[in-house]
């Protein structure tokens, strides 16, 4: 019986290492060509074909909003705003923050559930493009490898930008433009900063929370990016005080 266990275990050590470097290369071979992203926008994403392939099975109708605007056009401030509330380190990692992604299995372990993702902008990026939203360990590798990838090709600025034309913001609604013109009948370079706050405040959750309402969560996540928005000093007391009051 013993010398049965111990060839067992033999044979484990020496198998589970060919697993695990057969599933990294079966997960590297895998991923996607991203240089054509330099200068060519996607013309779909894997999470809008997701969304569609979800309407089609339950038979509801779906339209999907997004149109493409160029970084420039986009205002500072918002990208300032969307930055420091989704991922504040953005122009210092290398696609991974892992400070950031440390407090969050600190605090998805103190809590038992998933409560904190811990993604940066890049890797939010990945997914959206090539991946899905299921929360499985095979897809979070990928997103990583993927993250890396888009890190060693792209600028800093283009990575932002695709983020900023792609990402989901509400049913069907894909981007910053779609989402102001969708939301507030108007273009994102004429966005207001009530509004800016209040689109940058559904990333985390678009399909449940329209920015124009004054559902509780809303209510307290544009207070803490106003708040943010004053102690880093992106606003002065004047334009805080006028703000505040319309967040409450």
């Amino acid at each position: 019986m013993l010398s049965r266990l111990k060839n067992v275990l033999l044979v484990l050590a020496i198998a589970i290492p060919f697993i695990i470097l057969g599933t990294f290369f079966y997960l590297y071979l895998g991923l996607p060509n991203v240089t054509g992203l330099k200068i060519k926008n996607p013309k779909t994403t894997a999470l809008i074909d997701q969304r569609i392939r979800e309407a089609q099975r339950s038979h509801e109708s779906y339209r999907v909003r997004q149109y493409w605007v160029a970084f420039e056009t986009i205002p500072t401030l918002l990208k300032d705003i969307v930055r420091i509330s989704e991922d504040a380190g953005f122009y210092q990692h290398h696609g991974i923050d892992f400070t950031e992604l440390k407090e969050a299995i600190k605090k998805n372990w103190e809590k038992r559930k998933y409560v904190r993702g811990g993604s940066t902008l890049t890797q939010q990026l990945a997914k959206n493009l090539y991946l899905s939203t299921e929360k499985r360990i095979f897809r979070k590798i990928k997103e990583y490898f993927i993250a890396k990838r888009l890190e060693a090709n792209l600028s800093k600025d283009r990575i932002f930008c695709l983020y900023l034309n792609v990402i989901e913001m509400g049913p069907g609604i894909f981007g910053v433009q779609a989402a102001s013109r969708y939301y507030f009948n108007k273009n994102v370079s004429e966005l207001d900063l009530e509004e800016m706050i209040r689109l940058a405040a559904v990333i985390p959750r678009p399909l449940i929370i329209d920015p124009r309402g004054d559902h509780r969560w809303l209510q307290w996540k544009t207070r803490w990016i106003l708040d943010t928005l004053k102690k880093y000093e992106y606003i002065n007391e004047l334009e805080y005080r006028s703000e505040i009051v319309k967040f409450q």
